[in-house]
């Protein structure tokens, strides 16, 4: 079991430099000019896009707002003009703007079926209304984008395999104080193989959440605290507020207000005192 000790995170200032483009002045004791470098936008791809539901729920129809009322406004705040501009779908128009859509106007209605929507290339009013103008993009649905979501799956699989690979090297104590932290107690009564196996799993399963619980520096010292006070050493109150020795009563710590008892513990640890209270329990501990 590794000793507690005191950690001080250093501050850390970030400085961030502007990247300017300089033109000389070709002319002596002329101003000279500067520019900022701007990236262009991309140019706008004729092919068919698919759409889907953020979220994990895929209803079997839901129905995007598709003209501007009071209660779901459309407005696409124009910069070049400063001017907030009105916008719906019309199948029989060439552009969502309706400052300018001409005559009479077939409205529809915006529907995913199954929590997907694929709108081909001959659509392409309704596909800049999806992927750029329309308010709820990013919230309510997204774009798919292969690419994107390849980069994703990719990122997914390599936090995987890291997972996995910590999973196999670390200690038996830190394992199962990653487990105690996600199963409570019932990991006492466990064997090292099966320690083993649930961590695995979990490595594999929500590698996220392991590696944040692996990398957490006060996991062990919770476990620690857990340990001895499921051998008897330590008492906690049933108000989830005091620690005290299980031996004579007298108080170890006070737990702070909002604060998870066996966290308060860990931290406490780290302290002067906690650090001679946790040579005191190592001892006792079988």
């Amino acid at each position: 079991m590794a000793r507690p000790r005191k950690i001080t995170t250093p501050q850390v200032e970030e400085v961030v430099q502007e990247t300017e483009t300089v033109i000389e002045a070709p002319v002596a004791h002329e101003p000279v000019e500067v520019k900022k470098e701007t990236k262009k936008k991309d140019e706008w791809e004729i092919k068919a896009r698919q759409y889907y539901l953020a979220g994990s729920k895929s209803p079997i129809t839901f129905t995007l707002a598709s003209k501007h009322t009071p209660r779901h406004p459309l407005l696409w705040f124009d910069e070049k003009t400063n001017t907030q501009r009105e916008i719906r779908y019309a199948t029989n128009q060439k552009s969502c703007f309706v400052d300018e859509q001409n005559g009479s106007v077939t409205l529809e209605h915006i529907v995913f079926k199954d929590g997907v929507l694929n709108v081909p290339k001959e659509k392409q009013s309704l596909q800049k209304l999806l992927s750029i103008y329309h308010p709820h993009n990013g919230r309510l649905y997204n774009e798919f984008d292969p690419v994107q979501e390849a980069e994703y799956g990719l990122e997914d699989l390599e936090i995987e395999l890291d997972a996995m690979t910590a999973a196999r090297e670390i200690d038996i104590d830190h394992a199962e104080a990653i487990l105690r932290a996600e199963s409570g107690s019932g990991v006492s009564k466990m064997t090292s193989k099966e320690i083993r196996r649930d961590l695995m799993v979990m490595a594999k399963t929500n590698p996220r959440l392991f590696i944040s619980l692996a990398m957490d520096d006060n996991i062990q010292l919770r476990n620690f605290a857990i340990k001895a006070a499921e051998q008897g050493i330590i008492r906690l109150s049933q108000d989830q507020r005091t620690f005290t020795w299980a031996s004579n009563g007298r108080k170890l710590m006070t737990v702070p207000f909002e604060e998870h008892p066996y966290s308060a513990m860990a931290s406490f640890f780290k302290t002067d005192e906690g650090m001679e209270i946790f040579s005191s329990i190592e001892k006792k501990l079988m």
